[in-house]
């Protein structure tokens, strides 16, 4: 009998959260072993909306094609008071190559991902508990229980807890949520309805009982979620319940069918700390708040990717603490600015503390204003992330330049060149270090523990770069503000760990020094 050695990292927790993790670490050869409570995946719809940001990181990690085949593109966003529309939020400008929120049930995702873990050596292994953990300086001692009863001991280096929002890791590094525990409740439905509602748009309708938000999905059905008062809730709502809320707030929508209908409470809160030792914490083991912005799913598995690739480094034994310590530095406050947007989201669906009429109004004058449009819908998809204050963002913004460190790498809109920088960045799963040439000759390949790539006018061969870049128009200079030549280095998960100019000799190197100490 053979006996499979210690995984480098346990991840706790199969849902996208956990998946995406372990995804990203066995991409990088770390040894990792993925286990859930649960017998069978679940197959309720439950979290559906997958914003630009999140389509981004699907990207990188080579499955972007496939979880969008499964779903349908939302275009826009649509708010309404009542049968009243008061603006429309078009999403056409976000900075990504999706410019679009992609509605697909939690079902698809979570086979997408595993499918590609599987692809990647790993399956997860359901039915298994864990029942104790202890950690030391050395490493995690766990013991794992199985449906059938028996338990198994073994270590690791290292554990993720992506175990959800009554996570048993949260409880056993001995942490828990803080937060506002008044609690919100919502009634979810997946049904078949008849409406006039334009397909192509997220909607989100405002009402003194509430707010609903109106998803389309793939097949012909629609997502309801809608606010509700303590004394309407019904934790096993009915159709007809459901219909009557519809009535009341929104009208001219009938349900045919019910596919899936629940009720659920949520608070707003988090942990005082993302990292315990040898112990991290991801998704709603971290954080949880209410699901009114369709932002949870995406900041945990957002949350994932930021944590795996530092870890994995960390693992090869090219980063120390600092690095680990940027997840915290640079999640948690994501998770604070989620927590707000929906907390904002719901009092003004809700009216609170604003009369009706001034608040549409209002509304309607800020949808006038280009800059407010663009910030709701950058706020929405969550495509203005970034971690400018993390202590792995090294440099000033140099010049004229138009990206910062800690800054999402940009898009640039013409599709030659994106595709062959994606060409670059796709396989990739460490930095990249993007040279723009400009006007000038570039200057020999740096590091040469990293991918070099030259983004060049002229398409001239340089010795010593990975990959050559043709830009004949210059795009890729004018989009970073580096028309002149610059030095980027690109983060695997795609944010900027720094920018300098063509002559920097320090910048670069600092960054790495930092991401090693």
């Amino acid at each position: 009998m053979t006996t499979r050695p210690d995984p480098q990292v346990l991840v706790v927790g199969a849902g996208p959260v956990g998946l995406v993790a372990g995804a990203e670490l066995a991409r990088r050869s770390v040894r990792v072993r993925v286990i859930d409570k649960l017998g069978q995946p679940t197959d309720q719809s439950r979290a559906i909306a997958v914003h630009p940001r999140s389509l981004d990181m699907f990207d990188r990690m080579g499955i972007v094609d496939e979880l969008v085949s499964t779903g349908i593109k939302a275009i826009a966003m649509q708010l309404y008071a009542g049968h009243t529309k008061l603006f429309r939020v078009p999403l056409g400008e976000v900075d990504s190559a999706f410019p679009f929120t992609l509605t697909t049930a939690q079902t698809e995702t979570e086979r997408v991902l595993n499918d590609h873990l599987e692809s990647l050596g790993v399956s997860v292994e359901r039915g298994v508990e864990l029942i104790a953990l202890d950690q030391d300086a050395e490493g995690v001692r766990v013991t794992l229980r199985r449906e059938d009863g028996s338990t198994e001991e073994c270590s690791a280096s290292w554990v993720i807890g992506a175990d959800g929002g009554h996570s048993v890791v949260r409880k056993m590094v001995g942490t828990k949520l803080a937060g506002s525990f008044v609690g919100e409740r919502f009634l979810l439905a997946d049904v078949d309805a008849e409406h006039q509602l334009d397909l192509d748009s997220m909607h989100t309708f405002f009402a003194p009982d509430g707010p609903v938000v109106v998803l389309p999905m793939a097949d012909g059905r629609m997502r309801f979620l809608a606010e509700v008062h303590d004394a309407q809730l019904n934790m096993n709502p009915t159709q007809d319940e459901l219909q009557t809320i519809l009535d009341r707030r929104i009208g001219g929508i009938r349900v045919l069918r019910s596919h899936w209908l629940t009720g659920f409470e949520i608070h707003h809160a988090r942990v005082p700390a993302y990292r315990w030792g040898r112990v991290f914490l991801a998704g709603d083991a971290a954080h949880i708040h209410s699901p009114a912005g369709g932002q949870g799913m995406n900041t945990g598995m957002q949350d994932a990717f930021n944590l795996a690739w530092k870890l994995a480094a960390v693992i090869d034994g090219k980063a120390g603490d600092t690095l680990l310590d940027s997840y915290e530095a640079e999640r948690l406050p994501v998770a604070d600015g989620v927590i707000a947007f929906t907390d904002r989201l719901t009092k003004a669906g809700t009216l609170s503390g604003l009369p009706r009429r001034i608040r549409d109004v209002a509304i309607r004058m800020v949808s006038r204003v280009p800059a407010a449009r663009r910030f709701m819908a950058e706020n929405a998809t969550e495509v203005n992330l970034s971690y400018q204050n993390s202590p792995v963002a090294v440099g000033r913004r140099p010049g004229r330049a138009k990206v910062s460190a800690g800054e999402h790498l940009p898009h640039v809109v013409e599709a030659e060149v994106q595709k062959q920088l994606g060409a670059v960045l796709g396989p990739d799963t460490g930095h990249v270090i993007l040279t723009i040439a400009g006007a000038h000759v570039a200057p020999a390949a740096g590091d040469r523990g990293h991918t070099q790539v030259l983004v060049t006018t002229d398409c001239t061969p340089v010795a010593g770069y990975d990959a050559v870049i043709a830009d004949p128009k210059g795009v890729v200079g004018q989009r970073f503000g580096l028309s002149d030549g610059g030095l980027v280095v690109i983060r695997p998960d795609s944010y900027i760990g720094a920018i300098a100019t063509l002559h920097d000799t320090t910048t670069i190197a600092d960054y790495f020094a930092t991401v090693r100490s």
